[in-house]
């Protein structure tokens, strides 16, 4: 079975975050924005966080922007351009239609958490890819930190 975390930075203090990954024994860190290198993220910034993670932890980092939403589909949201199921139901086409389950293998998300800016899963991307790659693959075990 595949233990596959997720976890949004967005509310949290570093320390937070950190313990929370240590705690679960993450491997590594799969950064799904699409947008990484805002100021505005704080210790979550790229390069700060792979940084962060290998010399605090000693966890890995990787971003995989093909299991990002696009600029457009972020852009309506923010403008209120429809509402969270509009999202939803475009953001699984468009995984769908990039088949992310053929650019990265189970074992390769093994111990791995998916990190995006949202508070909590139940609205965000870094759940519905996780629940594709269950409905794909099967025998994922998601945790949401």
């Amino acid at each position: 079975m595949t233990k596959l975390f997720t976890i949004g930075f967005t509310q949290k203090s570093a320390e937070e975050f950190f313990t929370l990954l240590i705690d679960a024994r993450v491997n590594k860190v799969i950064d799904i924005r699409l947008n990484n290198m805002s100021q505005l993220a704080g210790f979550a910034k790229r390069e700060d966080l792979r940084y962060f993670l290998k010399s605090i932890a000693g966890i890995d980092y990787v971003h995989l922007p093909q299991f990002a939403p696009t600029q457009e589909m972020l852009d309506r949201l923010k403008k209120k351009e429809g509402d969270w199921s509009d999202f939803r139901d475009t953001f699984q086409r468009l995984i769908r239609d990039r088949q992310i389950e053929k650019t990265v293998s189970p074992l390769e998300l093994d111990g791995g958490c998916l990190l995006c800016s949202e508070v909590k899963p139940d609205e965000c991307h870094r759940k519905l890819v996780a629940d594709y790659l269950n409905e794909v693959w099967g025998d994922i075990d998601i945790v949401h930190l």
